[in-house]
């Protein structure tokens, strides 16, 4: 008996070791193939299936990280039919709303080599309830919490998001940590980088015991035919052709639907007004949308949430948020980066998100004017500074091309950062020039970095190669302009002619509006200002000036305090 502990302790001994050295990221998850079984009544998840691993690790791995949420407890993994030995252990990570996975090491037949692939066949299920344990635990207010994670499985009403929220699908990540700055986001945008090009496969079951109302079933994915098996059970048949940005989410309730040309909005009983009203606006984008982006591939998804104060959630096409009450305003700013995201694509989050958001802001422009896009860009520039401010501005040159627009993992620079971009570009080659190389954008033949910026500068005679150098393929931090000088000299009859000199004391170089001021009215020029340089121009007006600003907001900067000049009234008249 002494003899069998002993080897059992050697054997959790060497696992708990093995534990610490593992290589957690070094499969990538290329395909799933699953079958869900969802029980709303027993609030419970079964899922039986195959996943397909790839090792992109340099070295030959006799060892497979499997993590689930840990609601939910592993039952069997295999590989040619014959199970595996694995040990189950929880692993903390705030990657799912738990706070923690169930995570199995799983010990190979053999090892597989660099680039090798291996199929497992698995088996795992448990609950998912209402949780917010990774929000709670570092102080969250609770009805602050569970608003934010209000992922459940019930009777009332389903949702499930993955990776990020609940991982219902099997996963392998480094440990993420809420209270670490932006450690858990840095983790999960690496683990979508990883797995963007993956295609899943699921065909979901789901089990009703209601009498009444049949629940309807809402998976965001590409393709999702349902079909009833049974007078209590229905299941569908849903494809992920590629992954991407995409969070596969699952959503049972008894929906309504107001169906249109462009949207369906699904709405709890109740809500039927404030979806006829999103519907609306989804209608009025269309339109807008389309003379930019082209036709919509097909209809957006939206679909009510049973808290009204629940977070809105979105992937892709597929929105899920409250339809308590509708302002119109906000509605369509929503449908303008939906109907976006289905009208265009990209594999290139700096493209796919950037552009969904560059529309949004021209849609506040169409509405209501420049002024209210920048107003609205004003939000991203703010986040966007305090991101430039934590990486301060001793960047090392490997962290310029990491960061880059073209390889980046962060949430803030390829959305944030990327909206000002599209609107740099498009204050510099204009609307027309901009619309066609986004007309002639093909996401499949997208296969370099260079792919885009060589369509917009197809269409232009300027030299932007400068600009995507600062801007998309290195991350050069944010320009700081600052008029150095204004040297005035009247002109004839009335007129003044200012000469002004404009200082970048950033990195990263851009065009900038310049806007000098005088009683009455003011006048606007464009001035390129390269990194680290200064730049002259000069600009006439008819009458005395008063003051030059550098930069209307259209332009993100590190530090905005210095962007006015203002003129003495000696200075003025010489």
């Amino acid at each position: 008996m002494k003899l069998h502990r002993l080897c059992f302790l050697c054997v959790l001994f060497a696992s708990a070791v093995n534990a610490f050295s593992l290589d957690r990221e070094a499969f990538t998850f290329t395909n799933y193939d699953l079958n869900v079984r969802v029980e709303p009544e027993q609030q419970r998840l079964g899922v039986r299936g195959k996943i397909t691993l790839r090792n992109d690790s340099a070295a030959p791995q006799k060892i497979a990280v499997l993590q689930i949420s840990s609601s939910l407890d592993w039952r069997s993994i295999k590989a040619n039919g014959k199970p595996l030995q694995f040990v189950a252990q929880p692993y903390t990570s705030d990657i799912d709303h738990t706070g923690a996975l169930a995570e199995a090491i799983v010990t190979l037949p053999e090892p597989v080599p660099t680039k090798g692939t291996l199929d497992l066949e698995i088996a795992y299920e448990g609950v998912i309830l209402l949780d917010a344990t990774r929000l709670t635990r570092i102080n969250t207010p609770e009805a602050m919490a569970h608003s934010t994670d209000w992922d459940q499985i019930s009777s009332k009403f389903t949702a499930v998001r993955g990776a990020g929220y609940v991982s219902w699908y099997p996963i392998a990540t480094e440990a993420a940590n809420l209270s670490e700055g932006t450690n858990l986001f840095d983790i999960l945008a690496r683990w979508k980088l990883r797995e963007s090009t993956a295609t899943m496969h699921l065909q979901v079951g789901v089990a009703s015991d209601d009498e009444g109302d049949k629940p309807e079933l809402l998976v965001n994915a590409t393709a999702c035919p349902t079909s009833h098996e049974a007078e209590h059970q229905f299941v569908a048949d849903c494809t992920y052709r590629s992954l991407g940005l995409v969070v596969p989410t699952l959503v049972i309730a008894n929906y309504q639907v107001v169906d249109r040309a462009s949207v369906a909005v699904h709405f709890l009983r109740g809500h039927d007004s404030s979806a006829a009203a999103y519907a609306d606006a989804t209608e009025k984008v269309t339109l807008f949308i389309a003379e930019w982006f082209g036709t919509p591939r097909g209809k957006t998804q939206t679909a009510d949430l049973i808290d009204a104060s629940a977070a809105p959630f979105e992937s892709g096409p597929f929105l899920l948020t409250p339809l308590t009450s509708t302002d119109p305003k906000v509605a369509g700013l929503v449908a303008t980066h939906q109907v976006t995201h289905e009208a265009f694509s990209s594999p290139r989050p700096w493209i796919n998100e950037g552009v969904a958001h560059f529309a949004q802001a021209l849609y506040l422009e169409h509405q209501s004017g420049r002024q209210a896009a920048l107003d609205y860009m004003g939000l991203h520039r703010s986040a966007l500074s305090a991101v430039d401010k934590q990486q301060g501005s001793a960047a090392k040159s490997e962290d310029e091309t990491s960061q880059s627009l073209v390889n980046t993992a962060d949430e803030e620079l390829y959305r944030s950062k990327a909206l000002f971009v599209w609107w740099m570009l498009r204050d510099i080659v204009g609307d027309q020039m901009l619309k066609k190389a986004i007309a002639a954008y093909h996401p499949e033949e997208d296969k370099e970095p260079s792919y885009m910026p060589h369509l917009i500068q197809a269409q232009t005679q300027k030299d932007l190669e400068w600009f995507f150098d600062d801007w998309v393929y290195r991350n050069r931090g944010l320009p700081d302009f600052k008029v150095v000088s204004a040297f005035t000299r009247k002109t004839l009859p009335e007129g003044y002619m200012l000469t002004i000199t404009v200082a970048n004391l950033g990195a990263a170089g851009a065009e900038v509006p310049l806007t000098v001021k005088f009683a009455g009215g003011e006048v606007t020029k464009r001035l390129v200002v390269r990194g680290k340089s200064n730049s002259v121009i000069r600009i006439e007006v008819p009458k005395t000036p008063d003051e030059i600003v550098v930069n209307d907001g259209s332009v993100p900067e590190s530090d905005t305090t210095n962007n006015v000049f203002k003129i003495e009234a000696s200075e003025a008249v010489k």
